[in-house]
Protein backbone atom coordinates (compact mmCIF):
# COMPACT_ATOMS: atom_id res chain seq x y z
CA UNK A 1 0.00 0.00 0.00
CA UNK A 2 3.28 2.37 0.44
CA UNK A 3 3.72 2.45 -2.74
CA UNK A 4 0.46 4.21 -3.83
CA UNK A 5 1.94 6.67 -2.23
CA UNK A 6 4.63 7.56 -4.26
CA UNK A 7 4.61 10.43 -6.34
CA UNK A 8 3.91 9.53 -9.68
CA UNK A 9 1.95 6.37 -8.51
CA UNK A 10 -0.28 8.59 -6.88
CA UNK A 11 -1.10 10.85 -9.57
CA UNK A 12 -2.05 8.01 -11.67
CA UNK A 13 -4.41 6.41 -9.13
CA UNK A 14 -5.93 9.96 -8.22
CA UNK A 15 -6.61 10.35 -12.16
CA UNK A 16 -7.64 6.83 -12.26
CA UNK A 17 -10.08 6.83 -9.77
CA UNK A 18 -11.69 9.89 -11.67
CA UNK A 19 -12.26 8.16 -14.89
CA UNK A 20 -13.30 4.53 -12.86
CA UNK A 21 -15.85 7.29 -10.48
CA UNK A 22 -17.87 8.24 -13.80
CA UNK A 23 -18.24 5.15 -15.54
CA UNK A 24 -19.30 3.63 -12.26
CA UNK A 25 -22.08 6.29 -10.84
CA UNK A 26 -24.46 5.43 -14.00
CA UNK A 27 -23.50 1.59 -14.19
CA UNK A 28 -24.79 1.90 -10.51
CA UNK A 29 -27.77 3.10 -10.34
CA UNK A 30 -28.88 1.87 -14.16
CA UNK A 31 -28.27 -1.88 -12.58
CA UNK A 32 -30.33 -0.89 -9.04
CA UNK A 33 -33.22 -0.19 -11.41
CA UNK A 34 -32.84 -2.93 -14.34
CA UNK A 35 -32.63 -5.24 -10.55
CA UNK A 36 -35.62 -3.81 -9.81
CA UNK A 37 -34.67 -2.07 -6.55
CA UNK A 38 -33.98 1.86 -5.96
CA UNK A 39 -31.19 3.55 -7.58
CA UNK A 40 -29.22 4.03 -3.64
CA UNK A 41 -29.44 0.73 -3.78
CA UNK A 42 -26.51 0.29 -6.50
CA UNK A 43 -24.67 3.43 -5.05
CA UNK A 44 -24.36 1.49 -1.53
CA UNK A 45 -22.84 -1.38 -3.00
CA UNK A 46 -20.44 1.02 -5.20
CA UNK A 47 -19.76 2.27 -1.94
CA UNK A 48 -18.76 -1.10 -0.61
CA UNK A 49 -17.06 -2.26 -3.15
CA UNK A 50 -15.01 0.62 -3.77
CA UNK A 51 -14.04 1.32 -0.22
CA UNK A 52 -13.94 -2.07 1.37
CA UNK A 53 -13.67 -4.52 -0.97
CA UNK A 54 -10.63 -2.41 -2.70
CA UNK A 55 -9.08 -2.26 0.53
CA UNK A 56 -9.14 -6.22 0.97
CA UNK A 57 -8.86 -7.10 -2.38
CA UNK A 58 -6.43 -9.70 -4.01
CA UNK A 59 -6.96 -8.50 -7.63
CA UNK A 60 -5.86 -4.90 -6.64
CA UNK A 61 -6.62 -2.87 -10.27
CA UNK A 62 -10.32 -4.90 -10.32
CA UNK A 63 -12.82 -2.87 -9.26
CA UNK A 64 -16.47 -4.18 -7.75
CA UNK A 65 -19.78 -2.97 -7.34
CA UNK A 66 -23.16 -3.90 -8.64
CA UNK A 67 -23.14 -6.29 -11.96
CA UNK A 68 -25.35 -6.34 -14.88
CA UNK A 69 -24.73 -10.43 -14.72
CA UNK A 70 -26.45 -10.35 -11.29
CA UNK A 71 -29.24 -7.88 -12.56
CA UNK A 72 -31.87 -10.55 -13.92
CA UNK A 73 -31.47 -12.73 -10.32
CA UNK A 74 -32.18 -9.67 -8.45
CA UNK A 75 -35.34 -8.90 -10.13
CA UNK A 76 -36.76 -12.33 -10.16
CA UNK A 77 -36.09 -12.28 -5.99
CA UNK A 78 -37.79 -8.86 -5.62
CA UNK A 79 -40.27 -9.83 -7.69
CA UNK A 80 -41.34 -13.61 -5.80
CA UNK A 81 -39.65 -12.56 -2.51
CA UNK A 82 -40.17 -8.93 -1.44
CA UNK A 83 -36.74 -6.38 -1.29
CA UNK A 84 -36.78 -7.41 2.69
CA UNK A 85 -35.59 -11.23 1.65
CA UNK A 86 -32.41 -9.48 -0.60
CA UNK A 87 -30.49 -8.61 2.77
CA UNK A 88 -30.61 -12.27 4.25
CA UNK A 89 -29.56 -14.34 1.17
CA UNK A 90 -26.72 -11.60 0.56
CA UNK A 91 -25.52 -12.36 4.16
CA UNK A 92 -25.23 -15.98 3.75
CA UNK A 93 -23.86 -15.65 0.12
CA UNK A 94 -21.27 -13.75 1.39
CA UNK A 95 -20.78 -15.84 4.38
CA UNK A 96 -20.63 -19.15 1.41
CA UNK A 97 -17.84 -16.57 -0.21
CA UNK A 98 -15.77 -15.92 2.50
CA UNK A 99 -15.16 -19.76 3.89
CA UNK A 100 -14.82 -20.98 0.32
CA UNK A 101 -11.54 -18.32 0.38
CA UNK A 102 -10.61 -19.61 3.31
CA UNK A 103 -10.74 -23.28 2.41
CA UNK A 104 -8.67 -22.28 -1.05
CA UNK A 105 -11.24 -23.21 -3.90
CA UNK A 106 -11.16 -19.64 -5.76
CA UNK A 107 -8.85 -21.21 -8.00
CA UNK A 108 -11.91 -24.10 -9.20
CA UNK A 109 -13.98 -21.44 -10.36
CA UNK A 110 -11.20 -20.76 -13.12
CA UNK A 111 -12.47 -24.25 -14.39
CA UNK A 112 -15.52 -23.22 -15.36
CA UNK A 113 -15.54 -23.58 -18.86
CA UNK A 114 -15.22 -20.13 -20.61
CA UNK A 115 -18.10 -21.56 -22.93
CA UNK A 116 -20.71 -21.64 -20.48
CA UNK A 117 -19.55 -17.97 -18.50
CA UNK A 118 -19.49 -16.46 -21.65
CA UNK A 119 -22.99 -18.01 -22.45
CA UNK A 120 -24.27 -17.27 -19.34
CA UNK A 121 -23.34 -13.52 -19.89
CA UNK A 122 -24.89 -13.61 -23.34
CA UNK A 123 -27.91 -14.90 -21.99
CA UNK A 124 -28.15 -11.78 -19.14
CA UNK A 125 -27.21 -9.28 -21.85
CA UNK A 126 -30.59 -10.56 -24.22
CA UNK A 127 -32.57 -10.34 -21.06
CA UNK A 128 -31.59 -7.04 -19.79
CA UNK A 129 -31.71 -5.49 -23.44
CA UNK A 130 -35.53 -7.20 -23.58
CA UNK A 131 -36.60 -6.10 -19.98
CA UNK A 132 -35.15 -2.68 -20.52
CA UNK A 133 -36.41 -1.91 -23.42
CA UNK A 134 -39.56 -1.18 -21.81
CA UNK A 135 -37.65 1.10 -19.08
CA UNK A 136 -37.07 3.07 -22.49
CA UNK A 137 -40.49 3.89 -22.44
CA UNK A 138 -40.85 4.64 -18.76
CA UNK A 139 -42.63 1.76 -18.42
CA UNK A 140 -41.81 -1.39 -16.35
CA UNK A 141 -40.50 -4.93 -16.96
CA UNK A 142 -42.41 -7.49 -16.57
CA UNK A 143 -41.77 -10.69 -13.85
CA UNK A 144 -39.93 -13.00 -17.34
CA UNK A 145 -37.39 -12.32 -20.35
CA UNK A 146 -40.08 -14.35 -22.57
CA UNK A 147 -42.74 -12.16 -21.40
CA UNK A 148 -40.78 -9.33 -21.71
CA UNK A 149 -39.98 -9.74 -25.55
CA UNK A 150 -43.39 -10.68 -26.38
CA UNK A 151 -44.91 -7.58 -25.17
CA UNK A 152 -41.99 -5.01 -27.12
CA UNK A 153 -44.24 -4.78 -30.61
CA UNK A 154 -47.26 -3.53 -28.04
CA UNK A 155 -44.43 -0.68 -26.86
CA UNK A 156 -43.76 0.44 -30.51
CA UNK A 157 -47.21 0.26 -31.60
CA UNK A 158 -48.15 2.21 -28.78
CA UNK A 159 -46.15 5.35 -29.01
CA UNK A 160 -49.18 7.16 -29.76
CA UNK A 161 -48.85 8.38 -25.99
CA UNK A 162 -46.70 11.02 -26.09
CA UNK A 163 -45.36 10.90 -22.58
CA UNK A 164 -44.06 7.40 -23.83
CA UNK A 165 -42.62 8.67 -26.85
CA UNK A 166 -40.63 11.28 -25.05
CA UNK A 167 -39.02 8.83 -22.85
CA UNK A 168 -38.50 6.41 -25.90
CA UNK A 169 -36.68 9.78 -27.65
CA UNK A 170 -34.50 10.57 -24.22
CA UNK A 171 -33.24 7.11 -24.07
CA UNK A 172 -32.47 7.28 -28.06
CA UNK A 173 -30.48 10.36 -27.56
CA UNK A 174 -28.30 8.39 -24.58
CA UNK A 175 -28.02 5.78 -26.70
CA UNK A 176 -27.10 7.75 -29.62
CA UNK A 177 -24.68 10.29 -27.30
CA UNK A 178 -22.56 7.14 -25.81
CA UNK A 179 -22.26 5.54 -29.20
CA UNK A 180 -21.35 8.45 -31.35
CA UNK A 181 -19.21 9.86 -28.85
CA UNK A 182 -17.04 6.07 -28.59
CA UNK A 183 -16.51 6.39 -32.46
CA UNK A 184 -15.74 10.57 -32.85
CA UNK A 185 -14.16 11.46 -29.04
CA UNK A 186 -10.41 12.70 -29.99
CA UNK A 187 -7.47 11.02 -28.76
CA UNK A 188 -6.81 13.66 -26.11
CA UNK A 189 -10.49 12.72 -24.57
CA UNK A 190 -10.61 8.60 -24.88
CA UNK A 191 -10.94 8.75 -21.25
CA UNK A 192 -14.21 10.04 -21.03
CA UNK A 193 -16.57 7.45 -20.71
CA UNK A 194 -19.24 7.36 -23.75
CA UNK A 195 -22.12 5.96 -20.83
CA UNK A 196 -21.54 9.55 -18.75
CA UNK A 197 -21.37 11.70 -22.28
CA UNK A 198 -24.80 10.05 -23.15
CA UNK A 199 -26.64 10.32 -19.70
CA UNK A 200 -25.11 14.30 -19.33
CA UNK A 201 -26.72 15.08 -22.83
CA UNK A 202 -30.14 13.25 -22.28
CA UNK A 203 -30.54 15.14 -18.96
CA UNK A 204 -29.98 18.46 -20.64
CA UNK A 205 -32.07 17.91 -23.00
CA UNK A 206 -35.03 16.54 -20.83
CA UNK A 207 -33.83 19.36 -18.18
CA UNK A 208 -34.08 22.25 -20.72
CA UNK A 209 -37.19 20.99 -22.80
CA UNK A 210 -38.85 20.42 -19.57
CA UNK A 211 -39.83 16.86 -20.51
CA UNK A 212 -42.42 15.54 -18.63
CA UNK A 213 -40.82 11.87 -18.49
CA UNK A 214 -40.03 9.48 -15.23
CA UNK A 215 -36.40 11.01 -13.37
CA UNK A 216 -34.45 9.08 -10.93
CA UNK A 217 -35.56 9.12 -7.65
CA UNK A 218 -33.07 9.53 -4.63
CA UNK A 219 -33.26 10.45 -1.03
CA UNK A 220 -31.67 13.41 0.58
CA UNK A 221 -29.07 11.40 2.82
CA UNK A 222 -27.28 8.00 1.12
CA UNK A 223 -28.02 6.60 5.21
CA UNK A 224 -31.88 6.75 4.66
CA UNK A 225 -30.63 3.89 1.88
CA UNK A 226 -29.28 1.74 4.49
CA UNK A 227 -31.75 -0.78 5.49
CA UNK A 228 -30.77 -3.47 8.43
CA UNK A 229 -32.50 -7.03 8.57
CA UNK A 230 -35.50 -7.93 10.10
CA UNK A 231 -35.12 -9.18 13.75
CA UNK A 232 -35.78 -12.76 12.35
CA UNK A 233 -32.99 -12.96 10.98
CA UNK A 234 -31.70 -16.35 11.65
CA UNK A 235 -35.39 -17.46 11.18
CA UNK A 236 -34.73 -15.96 7.48
CA UNK A 237 -31.24 -17.63 7.15
CA UNK A 238 -32.81 -21.52 8.09
CA UNK A 239 -35.33 -20.73 4.77
CA UNK A 240 -35.13 -23.20 1.83
CA UNK A 241 -35.85 -20.29 -0.83
CA UNK A 242 -33.26 -18.34 1.20
CA UNK A 243 -30.45 -21.08 1.19
CA UNK A 244 -31.04 -22.25 -2.33
CA UNK A 245 -30.62 -18.43 -3.62
CA UNK A 246 -27.45 -17.13 -1.72
CA UNK A 247 -25.69 -20.44 -2.85
CA UNK A 248 -26.54 -19.79 -6.75
CA UNK A 249 -25.75 -16.16 -5.75
CA UNK A 250 -22.15 -16.99 -4.32
CA UNK A 251 -21.71 -19.34 -6.90
CA UNK A 252 -22.27 -17.06 -10.24
CA UNK A 253 -20.60 -13.73 -8.53
CA UNK A 254 -17.46 -15.94 -7.99
CA UNK A 255 -17.22 -17.16 -11.00
CA UNK A 256 -17.88 -14.12 -12.43
CA UNK A 257 -15.27 -12.33 -10.43
CA UNK A 258 -12.42 -14.66 -11.10
CA UNK A 259 -12.99 -14.59 -14.58
CA UNK A 260 -13.30 -10.93 -14.44
CA UNK A 261 -9.68 -10.55 -12.16
CA UNK A 262 -8.04 -13.53 -14.75
CA UNK A 263 -9.01 -10.73 -17.79
CA UNK A 264 -7.41 -7.88 -15.51
CA UNK A 265 -4.59 -9.72 -14.93
CA UNK A 266 -4.34 -9.97 -18.63
CA UNK A 267 -4.11 -6.03 -19.50
CA UNK A 268 -1.29 -5.52 -16.83
CA UNK A 269 2.03 -6.36 -15.74
CA UNK A 270 1.70 -5.63 -12.00
CA UNK A 271 0.69 -8.07 -9.38
CA UNK A 272 -1.16 -11.09 -9.95
CA UNK A 273 -4.38 -11.51 -9.10
CA UNK A 274 -5.04 -13.89 -5.15
CA UNK A 275 -8.25 -15.46 -6.37
CA UNK A 276 -8.80 -17.09 -2.32
CA UNK A 277 -8.08 -13.60 -1.38
CA UNK A 278 -10.36 -12.17 -3.85
CA UNK A 279 -13.12 -14.51 -3.26
CA UNK A 280 -13.28 -13.68 0.37
CA UNK A 281 -12.76 -9.58 0.32
CA UNK A 282 -15.93 -10.32 -2.48
CA UNK A 283 -17.54 -12.23 0.30
CA UNK A 284 -17.11 -9.19 3.33
CA UNK A 285 -18.32 -7.24 0.38
CA UNK A 286 -21.29 -9.13 0.28
CA UNK A 287 -22.01 -9.57 3.88
CA UNK A 288 -21.93 -5.53 4.01
CA UNK A 289 -24.19 -5.23 1.52
CA UNK A 290 -26.50 -7.57 2.78
CA UNK A 291 -26.53 -6.08 6.25
CA UNK A 292 -27.00 -2.94 4.55
CA UNK A 293 -29.88 -4.02 2.04
CA UNK A 294 -28.17 -3.17 -0.91
CA UNK A 295 -27.27 -4.60 -4.19
CA UNK A 296 -24.74 -7.83 -4.33
CA UNK A 297 -21.42 -7.40 -5.68
CA UNK A 298 -18.64 -8.95 -8.29
CA UNK A 299 -15.47 -7.34 -9.57
CA UNK A 300 -16.86 -6.05 -12.88
CA UNK A 301 -14.60 -6.15 -16.02
CA UNK A 302 -16.24 -2.65 -17.56
CA UNK A 303 -14.94 -0.82 -14.45
CA UNK A 304 -11.68 -2.71 -14.14
CA UNK A 305 -10.76 -1.92 -17.91
CA UNK A 306 -11.47 1.33 -17.18
CA UNK A 307 -9.16 1.35 -14.44
CA UNK A 308 -6.42 0.01 -16.35
CA UNK A 309 -6.38 1.52 -19.19
CA UNK A 310 -6.94 4.94 -17.30
CA UNK A 311 -3.36 4.19 -15.74
CA UNK A 312 -4.11 2.48 -12.22
CA UNK A 313 -1.22 0.98 -10.69
CA UNK A 314 -2.11 0.13 -7.02
CA UNK A 315 -5.15 -0.55 -5.20
CA UNK A 316 -5.55 3.03 -4.29
CA UNK A 317 -7.30 4.39 -7.55
CA UNK A 318 -10.16 1.76 -6.58
CA UNK A 319 -10.55 2.81 -3.32
CA UNK A 320 -10.84 6.26 -3.99
CA UNK A 321 -13.46 5.90 -6.77
CA UNK A 322 -15.94 4.60 -4.21
CA UNK A 323 -14.86 7.95 -2.13
CA UNK A 324 -15.90 10.34 -4.82
CA UNK A 325 -19.12 8.09 -4.95
CA UNK A 326 -20.01 8.60 -1.49
CA UNK A 327 -19.00 12.22 -2.06
CA UNK A 328 -21.24 13.09 -4.87
CA UNK A 329 -24.60 10.63 -3.25
CA UNK A 330 -23.94 12.89 0.07
CA UNK A 331 -23.04 16.36 -1.42
CA UNK A 332 -25.21 16.50 -5.01
CA UNK A 333 -28.64 14.34 -4.68
CA UNK A 334 -30.76 17.04 -6.11
CA UNK A 335 -28.19 16.67 -9.40
CA UNK A 336 -28.77 12.69 -9.37
CA UNK A 337 -32.59 13.50 -9.92
CA UNK A 338 -32.57 15.43 -12.72
CA UNK A 339 -31.73 12.07 -14.35
CA UNK A 340 -34.16 10.24 -16.59
CA UNK A 341 -34.57 7.05 -15.85
CA UNK A 342 -34.91 6.47 -20.00
CA UNK A 343 -31.56 7.40 -20.06
CA UNK A 344 -29.93 4.78 -17.80
CA UNK A 345 -32.46 2.35 -19.53
CA UNK A 346 -30.30 3.39 -22.88
CA UNK A 347 -26.92 2.67 -21.30
CA UNK A 348 -28.13 -0.34 -19.79
CA UNK A 349 -29.70 -1.35 -23.36
CA UNK A 350 -26.00 -1.04 -24.68
CA UNK A 351 -24.53 -3.14 -21.86
CA UNK A 352 -26.64 -5.98 -22.66
CA UNK A 353 -26.03 -5.50 -26.22
CA UNK A 354 -22.40 -5.47 -25.89
CA UNK A 355 -22.62 -8.94 -23.52
CA UNK A 356 -23.70 -10.99 -26.51
CA UNK A 357 -20.66 -11.75 -27.79
CA UNK A 358 -20.61 -13.46 -31.18
CA UNK A 359 -17.44 -13.34 -31.93
CA UNK A 360 -16.59 -15.06 -28.72
CA UNK A 361 -18.94 -18.12 -29.91
CA UNK A 362 -17.28 -17.66 -33.84
CA UNK A 363 -13.85 -17.87 -31.24
CA UNK A 364 -14.88 -21.22 -30.36
CA UNK A 365 -16.18 -23.31 -32.69
CA UNK A 366 -12.72 -21.65 -34.85
CA UNK A 367 -10.58 -22.90 -32.52
CA UNK A 368 -12.10 -25.99 -30.60
CA UNK A 369 -14.64 -27.45 -32.66
CA UNK A 370 -19.08 -27.68 -32.70
CA UNK A 371 -19.05 -28.66 -28.69
CA UNK A 372 -17.97 -25.63 -27.53
CA UNK A 373 -19.98 -23.62 -29.59
CA UNK A 374 -23.05 -25.49 -28.57
CA UNK A 375 -22.28 -25.13 -25.13
CA UNK A 376 -22.23 -21.40 -25.37
CA UNK A 377 -25.71 -21.32 -27.28
CA UNK A 378 -27.34 -23.85 -24.91
CA UNK A 379 -26.26 -21.90 -21.79
CA UNK A 380 -27.52 -18.72 -23.67
CA UNK A 381 -30.90 -19.99 -24.43
CA UNK A 382 -31.89 -21.76 -21.67
CA UNK A 383 -31.31 -18.47 -19.25
CA UNK A 384 -33.26 -16.57 -21.38
CA UNK A 385 -36.13 -19.43 -21.16
CA UNK A 386 -35.77 -20.43 -17.77
CA UNK A 387 -33.38 -19.04 -15.18
CA UNK A 388 -29.65 -18.48 -14.57
CA UNK A 389 -28.65 -21.19 -12.72
CA UNK A 390 -30.42 -23.60 -14.57
CA UNK A 391 -28.67 -22.30 -17.77
CA UNK A 392 -25.78 -22.10 -15.68
CA UNK A 393 -25.73 -26.31 -14.97
CA UNK A 394 -26.82 -27.11 -18.59
CA UNK A 395 -24.14 -25.53 -19.61
CA UNK A 396 -22.11 -27.45 -17.28
CA UNK A 397 -23.64 -30.70 -17.68
CA UNK A 398 -23.03 -30.25 -21.79
CA UNK A 399 -19.31 -29.45 -21.19
CA UNK A 400 -18.86 -32.33 -19.20
CA UNK A 401 -19.49 -34.50 -22.92
CA UNK A 402 -16.16 -33.51 -23.89
CA UNK A 403 -14.45 -35.50 -21.41
CA UNK A 404 -16.73 -39.45 -21.79
CA UNK A 405 -14.17 -40.85 -24.11
CA UNK A 406 -11.30 -39.69 -21.87
CA UNK A 407 -13.20 -40.59 -18.44
CA UNK A 408 -10.89 -43.54 -17.77
CA UNK A 409 -7.80 -41.41 -17.99
CA UNK A 410 -8.95 -38.21 -16.28
CA UNK A 411 -5.66 -37.83 -14.07
CA UNK A 412 -2.47 -35.47 -15.45
CA UNK A 413 1.06 -36.24 -14.65
CA UNK A 414 3.28 -32.99 -14.45
CA UNK A 415 7.24 -33.18 -14.26
CA UNK A 416 10.02 -30.23 -14.16
CA UNK A 417 13.64 -30.52 -15.34
CA UNK A 418 16.12 -28.24 -15.49
CA UNK A 419 19.28 -27.41 -17.37
CA UNK A 420 21.36 -24.49 -18.39
CA UNK A 421 19.07 -21.44 -19.24
CA UNK A 422 16.29 -23.80 -19.89
CA UNK A 423 13.13 -25.27 -18.11
CA UNK A 424 11.08 -27.88 -19.46
CA UNK A 425 7.05 -29.06 -18.13
CA UNK A 426 6.39 -32.29 -19.46
CA UNK A 427 2.65 -33.36 -18.98
CA UNK A 428 1.64 -36.84 -19.28
CA UNK A 429 -2.43 -37.57 -19.57
CA UNK A 430 -5.85 -35.37 -20.44
CA UNK A 431 -5.54 -31.98 -19.39
CA UNK A 432 -9.06 -31.18 -18.41
CA UNK A 433 -10.85 -28.77 -16.22
CA UNK A 434 -10.52 -30.83 -13.46
CA UNK A 435 -6.93 -30.74 -13.52
CA UNK A 436 -6.66 -26.76 -14.34
CA UNK A 437 -6.45 -25.59 -10.87
CA UNK A 438 -3.32 -27.16 -10.32
CA UNK A 439 -1.96 -27.07 -13.71
CA UNK A 440 -2.45 -23.45 -13.49
CA UNK A 441 -0.51 -22.90 -9.97
CA UNK A 442 2.39 -24.88 -11.39
CA UNK A 443 2.57 -22.35 -14.84
CA UNK A 444 2.48 -19.34 -12.53
CA UNK A 445 5.08 -20.47 -10.45
CA UNK A 446 7.80 -21.31 -12.77
CA UNK A 447 11.13 -19.25 -12.96
CA UNK A 448 11.03 -15.84 -15.02
CA UNK A 449 14.48 -15.92 -16.46
CA UNK A 450 14.47 -19.57 -18.11
CA UNK A 451 13.19 -20.91 -21.95
CA UNK A 452 10.13 -22.63 -20.82
CA UNK A 453 10.19 -25.96 -22.92
CA UNK A 454 5.89 -27.41 -22.92
CA UNK A 455 6.57 -30.48 -23.43
CA UNK A 456 3.27 -32.03 -24.74
CA UNK A 457 4.05 -35.42 -26.57
CA UNK A 458 2.74 -37.48 -23.89
CA UNK A 459 -0.57 -35.45 -23.54
CA UNK A 460 -3.68 -37.91 -24.71
CA UNK A 461 -6.12 -35.26 -25.10
CA UNK A 462 -6.89 -31.23 -23.72
CA UNK A 463 -10.20 -29.63 -23.21
CA UNK A 464 -11.09 -26.18 -24.69
CA UNK A 465 -11.09 -24.35 -20.58
CA UNK A 466 -7.74 -25.72 -19.87
CA UNK A 467 -6.75 -24.87 -23.85
CA UNK A 468 -7.56 -21.59 -23.30
CA UNK A 469 -5.60 -20.99 -20.19
CA UNK A 470 -2.87 -22.72 -21.44
CA UNK A 471 -3.22 -19.85 -24.65
CA UNK A 472 -3.42 -16.81 -21.97
CA UNK A 473 -0.71 -18.12 -20.24
CA UNK A 474 1.70 -17.99 -23.12
CA UNK A 475 0.59 -15.30 -24.90
CA UNK A 476 1.21 -13.47 -21.52
CA UNK A 477 4.21 -14.89 -20.68
CA UNK A 478 5.56 -13.87 -24.40
CA UNK A 479 4.28 -10.50 -24.16
CA UNK A 480 6.62 -9.74 -21.31
CA UNK A 481 9.26 -10.65 -23.22
CA UNK A 482 10.15 -14.35 -21.77
CA UNK A 483 10.02 -17.09 -24.44
CA UNK A 484 8.01 -20.26 -24.41
CA UNK A 485 8.65 -23.40 -27.02
CA UNK A 486 5.92 -26.10 -27.27
CA UNK A 487 7.25 -29.51 -27.92
CA UNK A 488 5.52 -32.01 -29.54
CA UNK A 489 2.44 -30.16 -30.04
CA UNK A 490 -0.51 -31.48 -32.26
CA UNK A 491 -4.15 -30.60 -33.09
CA UNK A 492 -5.51 -27.77 -31.05
CA UNK A 493 -2.15 -27.30 -29.52
CA UNK A 494 -0.38 -26.55 -32.70
CA UNK A 495 -2.33 -23.15 -32.49
CA UNK A 496 -0.74 -22.28 -29.74
CA UNK A 497 2.60 -22.53 -30.59
CA UNK A 498 1.74 -20.53 -33.62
Amino acid sequence: MLKAFSGGTLSRDFTASIVVFLVAMPLCMGIAIASGVPPEKGLVTGIIGGIVVGLLAGSPLQVSGPAAGLAVIVFEIVQQQGLSALGPILILAGAIQVIAGLLRVGGWFRAISPAVVHGMLAGIGVLIVVGQFHVLFDDKPLSSGLANLLAMPGQIFGLTNQDAAMAFAVGLVTIGGMIGWEKVRPASMKLLPGALVGVVLATLVAFFLGLPVARVVVPESIMSAVTLPEGNLLAQLMTPSVITTAIAIAFIASAETLLSAAAVDRMHDGVRTNYNRELSAQGVGNLLCGFAGALPMTGVIVRSSANVQAGGKTRLSTILHGIWILGFVALLPWLLREIPMAALAGILVVTGVRLVSLDHAKHLLHRYGPLPAVVWAATLVTVVTTDLLTGVLVGIGLSLLEMLPHVRRLGLKIDETSWDNKHEVALDGTASFFSLPGLSARLEALPAGRVIILNVERLGHIDHTCAEMLREWIDRRRNAGMEVELFGAAGRLRQLAA
